[in-house]
């Protein structure tokens, strides 16, 4: 009955739908694993705002300067308990993960410091943070060093011992992917990483860029040893309820240094008004992990099918997942580009727009991004996007609901079909 409309709304194959039904039907215990992990991590979330009492008060408006902005405040408590930390900041003034990680970076970091990068060359949008690309504000330009260690996957206390200088200050972790082929970071495998750094310089700042990776599995980075992390309410702490902000959390004189940076010293996390964003900030974060769990459903979905139908994605279908991002390389520039295009006519906005590549700030190539979302760079909203280069592949993530995120893979695989690319 549901096959027989789907099909006959959207045009979708019946043999594509017949591959998605049996897929589902192979991916019986992975879903059950994550039904789980998702369980335990919303009972951490309502403990958190029952011990922080939160109470419907909490979501009034704050404005102006915003001192002793009680939603604010409890947002604040929920967040560094949810993450394991000492204190968090989470603001709607934050317009970005990047922003998060640069006030971070730039409030712990001093001239003659040395930040080291031990996943790789991180994002594009960081790269004009750092100073690896023109920027005339870039933590370079202010004198500190910036380092990086090539990472596959594998990294050792050899690598940490010959990476690691005096003058090494912060050590970056990114938890994600980003635009690379290497895997995504498992919290135990962060314990590693963190273990070998501190084994060489316990005073090291470890610090974790955590978008994407929030709620895919029991543990959070600070857990595992992290000094600070780093995310964005639009991916996955935000549930898509969420509409703008971002968070910091971690050690508290580390959170300190990076909300000076995000207001202005002596002012710190004193000021800053919740914005009337309160409730939707709370509510998301109570709604993540249930929809971070359908984020994963679906991404392991579309890797069965995708690996039925040869193509080569990472993580495999049936890969232990670190964050809901879902590689698919497509092998050519027209296969991409049908991939996104199918995502963004899955989606409930602007479906009728077909997405083209362009240069964007922070990039060094043309970038396609598909995002009939809600909110504008929602990407814990059912997305793809892609550096238009080779190998061509595709980053499909999100999905607010499992069957939503299922109808936009069937969508998307279903444009390959008919446009001959599987």
């Amino acid at each position: 009955m549901a096959n027989a409309y789907i099909q006959e709304k959207f045009g979708i194959d019946g043999d594509i739908l017949k591959l998605f039904d049996d897929a589902a039907g192979e991916l019986f215990e992975v879903f059950s694993n994550i039904d789980r992990v998702s369980l335990r991590n919303e009972a951490k979330v309502l403990w958190s705002m029952q011990k922080n009492r939160l109470a419907t008060g909490d979501f009034a408006a704050g404005y102006g300067y915003g001192y002793n902005d009680r939603g604010r405040e409890v947002t604040e408590a929920v967040y560094a308990d949810v993450f394991g930390a000492e204190a968090a900041l989470c603001r709607p003034q934050i317009i970005s993960g990047t922003h998060a990680i640069a006030a971070a970076l730039f409030g712990n970091l001093r001239e003659g410091d040395e930040l080291l990068y031990v996943t790789g060359e991180p994002y594009d949008t960081l790269c004009s943070v750092i100073g690896l690309r023109d920027s005339r504000n870039s933590l370079m330009s202010m004198g500190v060093s910036y380092a990086c260690v090539d990472f596959t996957g594998d990294f050792t206390e050899d690598d940490v011992e010959r990476a690691v200088y005096p003058s090494t200050k912060m050590v970056g972790i990114q938890r994600s992917r980003g635009y690379s082929l290497r895997p995504s970071l498992s919290v135990s495998r962060i314990r590693q990483i963190i273990s070998a750094v501190k084994r060489v310089n316990p005073e090291i700042i470890c610090m974790v860029d955590n978008c994407y990776g929030e709620f895919t599995e029991i543990e959070e980075p600070i857990e595992a040893g992290a000094d600070i992390v780093a995310g964005s309410l639009i991916k996955n702490p935000g549930a898509g309820i969420a509409s703008a902000g971002g968070y910091i959390a971690g050690r508290k004189d580390l959170v300190e240094n990076a909300a000076d940076r995000l207001t202005a010293p002596g002012l710190g996390r004193e000021i800053g008004p919740n914005l009337g964003m309160s409730r939707q900030t709370l509510q998301g974060l109570f709604m993540a992990p249930p929809v971070v769990a359908g984020a994963l459903k679906a991404a392991a979905l579309t890797a069965r099918v995708l690996e039925k139908l040869g193509k080569e994605v990472s993580p495999k279908s049936f890969e232990e997942r670190s964050d809901i991002v879902q590689a698919v390389n497509l092998g050519s520039r027209e296969a991409l580009l049908a991939f996104c295009a199918g995502a963004q006519a899955a989606g409930p906005v602007d479906c009728f727009a077909k997405p083209a590549s362009s240069l964007m700030p922070g990039y060094d190539c043309e970038i396609i991004m598909a995002s009939a979302a809600f909110t504008q760079g929602s990407s814990i909203e059912f997305s793809a996007d892609a550096p238009v280069r080779e190998p061509y592949t595709a980053f499909l993530q999100g999905g607010i609901s499992f069957e939503h995120a299922r109808l936009g893979a069937m969508i998307a695989v279903n444009n390959l079909r008919r446009n001959g690319f599987v």
